[in-house]
C-alpha cells in the first residue's frame, strides 16, 4: 500500500509540476550573468554552473530555459557594457553574479557598486526579476576593503528589494577538494555543491515569477 501511495505521489510530482511551471505556456527563461564563476571556466560544458542548474530545476519538474552569459574574466562593469544584449527582451529572471574580479584586481568597492546599482536599476524597469549573488573579499585585501566590498551585495539587494545569494562559492571556497587546480574556479563536485546551495533561492525567483504571469 506504501509503495503504490509513493507510485501516485511520483506520479503527480512529474505530471503537475512541469504543467504549473508552463501555466503561460512557455519555459521560465533565466540568465545567468557573470563572470568565469558562472561561464564554467576550466569544465566541459555540460558540468558548468549553468546546464547542472538547469538540470536540477528540470528534475524537480520545472520548466526553464537557463543561458548562460557569464564572460571570463568580466568585472561589474564589463557586465554592464554588455547588458542589453546579454539579457534579451524575453527574460523572465537573471541571476546575476558580478564583482570577483572587481575585487582580484583591487578596484574600488564604490566602482563596483555604482556598476551593479545600474545594472539593477535597468533591470527593474525592465521588469526583470533578479537573484542577486554575493561575493568575499580576499584576506590578504585587509578588513577595511573587506567590509566595504563585501556590503555592497546586502546594501543594493536591500535598496531594490531583491533576493540575495549571500556567497556564490559558498561550500566550495578554500576547500581544495571542490576547486581546480587553480584554487579559484571550483571543479564537478564544488559545481554540485554551490548548485545545491543557491536551488532553493532560484525556486523562490520562478515562484516569484509564475505569480506575476498569473496575475
Amino acid at each position: 500500500m506504501h509503495a503504490a501511495v509513493c507510485s501516485v505521489a511520483l506520479l503527480f510530482g512529474i505530471v503537475i509540476a512541469p504543467a504549473q511551471a508552463e501555466v503561460a505556456g512557455k519555459p521560465f527563461k533565466i540568465v545567468a550573468l557573470g563572470d568565469s564563476l558562472t561561464a564554467g571556466l576550466g569544465l566541459p560544458a555540460s558540468e558548468g554552473f549553468v546546464p547542472r542548474l538547469q538540470a536540477a530545476l528540470a528534475a524537480k519538474g520545472i520548466a526553464a530555459e537557463v543561458v548562460n552569459a557569464g564572460v571570463s574574466g568580466d568585472t561589474a562593469s564589463d557586465a554592464l557594457a554588455r547588458l542589453d544584449w546579454s539579457v534579451p527582451e524575453n527574460t523572465d529572471a537573471v541571476i546575476l553574479e558580478v564583482g570577483a574580479n572587481d575585487m582580484l584586481r583591487g578596484l574600488k568597492p564604490q566602482l563596483t557598486r555604482a556598476a551593479l546599482d545600474t545594472i539593477l536599476q535597468r533591470l527593474k524597469e525592465r521588469h526583470v526579476a533578479v537573484l542577486l549573488c554575493g561575493m568575499r573579499a580576499a584576506p590578504n585585501l585587509g578588513a577595511d576593503y573587506a567590509a566595504a566590498f563585501e556590503g555592497i551585495y546586502p546594501a543594493l539587494a536591500s535598496k531594490y528589494d531583491i533576493p540575495l545569494y549571500p556567497f556564490f562559492l559558498d561550500g566550495v571556497a578554500a576547500d581544495l577538494g571542490r576547486l581546480q587546480r587553480d584554487g579559484l574556479h571550483p571543479n564537478a563536485a564544488g559545481v554540485e555543491v554551490m548548485v545545491a546551495g543557491i536551488l532553493p533561492q532560484v525556486e523562490l525567483l520562478i515562484a516569484q515569477i509564475r505569480d506575476r504571469r498569473s496575475s
